[in-house]
């Protein structure tokens, strides 16, 4: 799994003016929400927090963050929600949960296959059900992306099955060890 580590900084000023303010100097607002303790305002550098908000799209990412004026020196957390405006592309606000690294969750891996099917060379179709597979562990033990190979698939041949995934010892895999991942018709 990805680690970032962005500066932040605590927020003193709510409201919808104020936020409009820390917009105009170009600074973002965001919630860090924890487990049985008050959410936790926080405000970044816009552009430190859009180019590391790139980065980590679309992907899983622990988050370290190093706020200035916060009891505690780093929380690691995991993106919930980033709003933004539909017309500027500008990030208006983003939610954070803090984690627990040693704790047990689960993820959404992506599945990337490799090389082409020997069925497809043969005039075949490559169906791939599977975009993603489901695993629970540590935060830090979860892969970024699970990466198959599929050039022995053949046509009309069984395909590859969430069991046949090279998975990490310490990870579970939730879904079905015999669900198709990718088969050539």
């Amino acid at each position: 799994m990805i680690q970032v580590d962005i500066p932040a900084a605590a927020r003193t000023v709510f409201g919808k003016g104020e936020s409009r303010r820390l917009r105009m100097d170009k600074k973002t607002p965001a919630v860090v929400y924890s487990k049985g303790e008050e959410a936790l305002p926080l405000q970044f550098d816009e552009t430190i927090l859009y180019k590391d908000l790139l980065f980590i799209h679309g992907r899983n990412a622990v988050v370290t963050l190093k706020v200035e004026g916060d009891t505690t020196e780093q929380r690691h957390v995991l993106i919930r929600e980033i709003q933004k405006d539909p017309v500027q592309e500008k990030v208006l606000h983003v939610d954070f949960q803090e984690i627990d690294l040693e704790s047990t969750r689960k993820f959404n891996v992506p599945l990337r296959l490799t090389g082409v099917a020997k069925g497809v060379d043969m005039g075949g179709d490559l169906n791939v059900p599977k975009q993603s597979i489901v695993l629970q562990g540590r935060p830090l033990d979860i892969p970024d992306e699970i990466t198959t190979d599929i050039t022995s698939l053949e046509r009309g041949g069984d395909g590859i099955h969430c069991g046949d995934l090279p998975i990490p010892e310490n990870v579970k895999m939730l879904d079905n060890p015999s669900d198709v991942c990718a088969v050539v018709y």
